[in-house]
């Protein structure tokens, strides 16, 4: 059973990635959250893994804290709520706000994530609830510690917040985070230091250019 991942990302696609580890490439699904805090191709990457083995596939889910991990499994044992959904979830809303909108009985934050409908909503919540406390604190994931890791990491709260603030103006979170990337790919180091506001405004800029 492969527990964790410390090698070469060799390639990023939009919901997985490939870690080269001693010169075997590995292919890893992972939300849109953790692939926004993975450096560039050739850097080096420490995922949590959760490997899945069925009879026709063994599938690896990559995480970049123990935290996010947690929550796909607990998420996975909500009658209705699979690996493909669990991940989605975990694309469109942060551990610590899926965290409080369970807590809360939030049916309005929980059924604005793709694929989320009132009565898995409500299975969320019911199922959840109580198991929320039992998480384990954030770790360390994604990158080695300080230098560029640190920079990239922590302009990833400052893309959660746009993406929500994008969702709150009506938006499908889906589009959201393709505007945000599409931020980040145009200009990775100027996006990293950017802060929510402006983050939002070049946002709006690339879905403009979309429709036009």
């Amino acid at each position: 059973m492969i527990a964790t991942l410390k090698g070469t990302l060799s390639l990023k696609l939009v919901d997985r990635v490939v870690v080269d580890v001693q010169g075997v490439g590995y292919e890893v699904l992972v939300s849109g959250r953790t692939l926004d805090r993975l450096p560039a191709t050739g850097g080096e990457v420490f995922l949590f893994i959760q490997t899945n083995v069925r009879e026709d596939a063994i599938t690896l889910y990559g995480f970049g804290g123990q935290e996010e991990k947690e929550l796909f499994l607990l998420l996975n044992t909500v009658s209705g709520v699979g690996p493909k959904l669990a991940m989605g979830i975990l694309s469109g809303i942060g551990a610590a706000e899926l965290r409080e909108a369970i807590g809360r009985r939030d049916m309005t934050r929980l059924t604005a994530l793709a694929g989320v409908g009132k009565k898995t909503a409500q299975r969320l919540c019911m199922e959840l609830g109580e198991k929320m406390a039992s998480l384990a604190p954030p770790a360390g994931g994604c990158v080695p510690e300080g230098g560029e890791t640190a920079r990239v990491v922590s302009g990833g709260t400052a893309m959660e917040d746009a993406a929500s603030a994008l969702v709150n103006l009506g938006y499908p979170q889906s589009v959201a985070w393709q505007a945000l990337r599409a931020v980040r790919q145009r200009d990775p180091e100027a996006a990293a230091a950017m802060k929510v506001e402006p983050l939002i405004r070049e946002a709006l800029r690339a879905l403009a250019q979309v429709k036009s």
